[in-house]
């Protein structure tokens, strides 16, 4: 018996599982700033500061400002202003509204982000088997309303369920939990109607976001190599399932498998 006749739900991460990144962050750093006037920060330092000022950002106001209930905007605007006062760039606030609008703006559509070719077919094929497939993502609202509609991953609603990828999502902007934390992987089971771990799969792109805590509350995991990432030799040792795409994902949720071992639950 394969495991997809075992599943009733499929959960999918995002970046690095559906869509990847075009250019490097510095581009859009770059266009922003040379359309107020300003000459291109140095790509390397942009992309340090970002690094550190996001990772400060998420730590003081986790979910993108939702406990705080900090507008995504204010959240926003703190982060990319941080971000060229770490890299060594700093402007009065005339100019660094009208380089943040633009890079705000920029990365609230479809502009930066390319679709893997698979990813639509995979999961059309998953919701014409009769599965329910949901997003779980560390991400903001506008993935869920603006950028995955604008590449073309619509999410199914009763009035408009031709050609639809994904049933529902659980995005930490919106829900106040964010991966690694299982209680994400959670409400996504409730999301789905309260399927058992035990029929559902996660596919992700990161051991610790994704796999561990997923497989930690007993769901099925398995984790996608796209960029041949050092760290995947170290995934397979742990006795991870790791393919390097959603066309042998496919393939792999039709074979008969043996049953995963259940990792023991984690409390986060």
């Amino acid at each position: 018996m394969s495991l997809l006749s075992k599943l009733r739900l499929i959960t999918v991460d995002v970046t690095g599982t559906l869509l990847a990144y075009k250019g490097q962050l510095g581009d859009y750093y770059c266009m922003a700033a040379k359309a107020a006037g300003k000459p291109c920060p140095d790509y390397q330092r942009m992309h340090e500061g970002f690094k550190l000022a996001y990772t400060e950002m998420a730590k003081q106001y986790p979910c993108f400002g939702f406990a705080a209930k900090m507008p995504n905007i204010d959240w926003w605007r703190m982060c990319v202003k941080d971000s060229f006062v770490k890299a060594g760039y700093e402007y009065d606030e005339e100019t660094f509204e009208k380089i943040f609008k633009r890079i705000y703006s920029s990365f609230g559509s479809s502009a930066p982000y390319s679709v893997f070719p698979d990813a639509q077919p995979f999961m059309r094929w998953l919701r014409g088997k009769g599965l329910t497939v949901g997003i779980v993502s560390n991400a903001e609202y506008r993935y869920k309303d603006v950028i995955l509609p604008a590449l073309g991953l619509y999410q199914f609603f009763t009035t408009f369920n031709q050609g639809s990828e994904w049933d529902f999502g659980v995005f930490s902007g919106i829900a106040g939990v964010e991966k690694p934390d299982p209680r994400i992987y959670r409400i996504a089971l409730e999301m789905a109607g309260n399927v058992a771990p035990e029929e559902a799969l996660h596919i992700g792109d990161s051991m610790r976001k994704d796999y561990t805590p997923a497989r930690s509350i007993g769901m099925h995991a398995l984790l996608l190599d796209r960029f041949k990432t050092a760290d995947a030799e170290s995934w397979r040792k742990s006795g991870a399932t790791v393919l390097p795409d959603l066309v042998a994902a496919q393939e792999w949720l039709s074979k008969n498998l043996k049953d995963e071992p259940v990792a023991a639950e984690q409390h986060v």
